[in-house]
């Protein structure tokens, strides 16, 4: 969880809440995130926005600052305490119509925000959703998974009324657009096996086909999910993943990385190729997730396109 805040020296302003699509372990800059939280308790939130306060005040901050929270089984750690404008603050900023930069700026030159209007916490009735832009196109080698390590280079945002739809516009304008027809192709590794199944399962459900190795194909169909075999790319036999891709019969790679020197090796050729091909992939059962409600919600209704203004206008 990102959380930007403002401080005066006496009133902590909480500019949002933002809750990651990926677990920690990923950086921050290269993981997707929704404003307002999709999945943390009110009660979470509150203490989110108590220990921001706390924190703010306890280091005499004056001016803009950015928190990273983790949360596991309920309980909320400090990952890191920035006393500057984070790479979110203009993410935030157009999510609700505070203008963070104006704020902070004024506060550092002795203004207090109680003399200032219109300065208080906004909880947009819509969702808005960051997507990291990444540059493995211009670098041939590298291996386009997700860790620790910062990779991308730019952000883009979507913004809808739920937060299905807002991620497809993340990930169109990311230059991901998730399919809404034709053949997924997934390889997890083996303690990701059950935490795949409910999305293969919407998949199906919404009329995409399957494609898997060996292992996820049983998996899948043990558990009453129809998946058509795949053979390894270290298999040397056809079908494999690589020809399927070239053929273009494959629109979305689901993949989480296997410790494994085949399976890694494999997965590696894979995500590769899907960059060079334009293809999107998938590496975390977390965007798996979110990439399937997406696509689920995208399908109710045709996306349009609105003024920014006519959201923040939304807020009431």
């Amino acid at each position: 969880v990102d959380v930007d805040a403002c401080c005066d020296g006496e009133d902590v302003l909480i500019g949002g809440i933002m809750e990651h699509i990926e677990q920690a372990g990923v950086h921050s800059g290269d993981s997707g995130c929704s404003l307002p939280p999709n999945s943390l308790t009110a009660e979470t939130q509150a203490e989110l926005r108590d220990q921001t306060r706390k924190l703010a005040k306890a280091l005499s901050v004056i001016g803009l600052m950015n928190i990273q929270f983790a949360i596991q089984n309920g309980i909320i750690y400090v990952l890191e305490v920035n006393p500057r404008a984070s790479r979110t603050a203009p993410f935030v900023s157009k999510a609700t119509g505070l203008q963070l930069a104006k704020i902070g700026a004024r506060v550092m030159t002795g203004k207090k925000m109680k003399n200032m209007e219109n300065v208080t916490e906004i909880v947009p009735p819509y969702f808005s959703v960051k997507e990291a832009v990444f540059p493995f196109t211009k670098f041939p080698e590298a291996d386009p998974i997700l860790g620790p390590e910062m990779k991308s280079t730019g952000e883009v945002m979507g913004i809808d009324t739920t937060l299905g739809r807002a991620y497809y516009k993340a990930m169109l304008a990311a230059g991901n657009p998730l399919p809404t027809e034709g053949v997924v192709y997934i390889t997890v590794r083996d303690e990701d096996k059950e935490a795949i199944l409910p999305v293969a399962r919407k998949l199906v459900e919404l009329g995409l086909t399957l494609y898997a190795t060996k292992g996820t194909a049983s998996y899948l169909r043990a558990h009453g999910i129809e998946a058509t075999t795949v053979y390894r790319i270290s298999e040397g036999q056809s079908p494999d993943a690589l020809g399927l891709m070239r053929r273009g019969e494959i629109k979305l790679v689901i993949n989480t990385p296997s410790a494994t020197s085949g399976a890694r090796r494999d997965g590696y050729m894979m995500r590769r190729l899907a960059v060079d091909m334009n293809i999107p992939f998938i590496t975390t059962i977390q965007g798996a997730r979110a990439a399937v409600h997406a696509i689920e919600e995208s399908r109710r209704e045709p996306l349009d396109v609105k003024p920014l203004r006519a959201y923040h206008a939304s807020k009431g």
